[in-house]
C-alpha cells in the first residue's frame, strides 16, 4: 500500500521508544538504537511499514532478552477497559441501534494504539473512545452490517491491548457459531496476543487462535499455514486497526477494514480526513 520510507520518522519513533522500555540503561540504550540505525540501512523501504517494525523489534527483543517491551503498558489498557466496557454496553443495549453502537465502540477502541502514539495515557483513552462513540462512521455501515450478518464463516483481526476488550461487544452481535478471532503470534508493541485475548474475555465469547506471526499487521508469507488456511476459508475477514489496512488492502480476499485513520498516507489512500473512523470493504480501499 505504501512505502516504510513514507513513515520512517515514526519508524524511528517506534524503536526509540521500545528500546528505552526494554533497556536497562542509558548505555544499553544507545547501543541498541545504533544496531537499530545499521539494522535500518540495510531495509527494503518497498516493504509496508508493519515489515520493518517486525524485525526492529525483533531485534529489540533478541537483543535485550526482554520478551514483550509493552507488556505493563499492555496490562493497565486491558484493565482500563475491563473497567470501562460495562458502561459502553450499557449504552449499546440502550441505542436504537445496536449493532452500529457496537461497531462504533470497536472503532473507536483503535484509538489504543502505541505504535501511532506511545505515550497514550489511560485517560487519553478513555476520552477519545468515549467521544468517539458520538462521532459517525465513515464508509460503509449497511455493506459490513449485511456481509458481517449473512457470512457462514468470519474471521476476526484483532489489533491491540485494551482494544480487544472493546471488541467484545460486536463479537456478540454477530452470528454465533461463525465467528473466530486472530491475534498475533508474538509480542510486538501493544498487539493482543493469546494472553490479551484471555484477558479481555474473548475466549468464553468466540474461538481465539494466532497468526503464527510476531509482525504489526497481517503479513500472509509470515504467518503460520494453520491461519492462512483459517483466513482464505473465510468468507468474511473483519480487519482492525491501521496496521492490517496497510499489510491486507490489496489481498484478494472478502475483508473489511475497521479502524481509525491516522496519518496523512492512508488517509489519501482510503480517501478520508485523518481522525475518521472508517468502515470500508477491501474493494474500497484505494478507491
Amino acid at each position: 500500500m505504501r512505502s516504510s520510507l513514507e513513515c520512517l520518522p515514526c519508524l524511528v519513533r517506534q524503536a526509540m521508544e521500545a528500546a528505552s522500555r526494554a533497556a536497562r540503561d542509558e548505555a544499553e540504550t544507545e547501543a541498541l538504537l545504533r544496531k537499530i540505525m545499521k539494522r535500518l540501512s540495510r531495509m527494503d523501504f518497498g516493504e509496508p511499514p508493519p515489515v520493518v517494525a517486525r524485525d526492529i523489534h525483533r531485534l529489540i527483543r533478541s537483543a535485550t532478552g526482554v520478551d514483550d517491551p509493552y507488556g505493563p503498558e499492555k496490562a493497565r489498557f486491558n484493565a482500563m477497559a475491563l473497567e470501562l466496557l460495562p458502561s459502553f454496553e450499557k449504552t449499546i443495549a440502550s441505542s436504537p441501534d445496536p449493532f452500529a453502537a457496537a461497531l462504533r465502540l470497536a472503532v473507536a477502541g483503535n484509538v489504543i494504539d502505541l505504535g501511532a502514539k506511545g505515550d497514550l495515557t489511560e485517560r487519553e483513552a478513555f476520552d477519545s473512545v468515549a467521544h468517539a462513540m458520538e462521532e459517525p462512521l465513515e464508509g460503509d455501515l449497511e455493506g459490513f452490517r449485511a456481509s458481517a450478518l449473512t457470512a457462514k464463516k468470519i474471521l476476526y483481526l484483532a489489533d491491540n491491548a485494551g482494544e480487544i476488550v472493546f471488541d467484545r461487544p460486536l463479537l456478540g452481535a454477530l452470528p454465533p457459531g461463525r465467528v473466530t478471532v486472530a491475534v498475533r503470534g508474538g509480542p510486538v508493541i501493544n498487539d493482543a496476543v493469546m494472553a490479551d485475548a484471555g484477558a479481555a474475555g474473548i475466549p468464553g465469547i468466540v474461538p481465539v487462535i494466532d497468526n503464527g506471526s510476531d509482525a504489526p499487521g497481517t503479513i500472509l508469507r509470515d504467518c503460520g499455514a494453520s491461519f492462512r488456511k483459517t483466513f482464505r476459508s473465510a468468507d468474511c475477514i473483519i480487519a482492525k486497526g491501521q496496521g492490517n489496512y496497510e499489510t491486507l488492502c490489496d489481498e484478494d480476499a472478502p475483508l473489511w477494514f475497521l479502524f481509525k485513520v491516522k496519518c496523512v498516507t492512508v488517509a489519501g489512500h482510503c480517501g478520508m480526513e485523518i481522525g475518521a473512523h472508517a468502515v470500508i470493504s477491501r474493494q474500497a480501499a484505494g478507491k
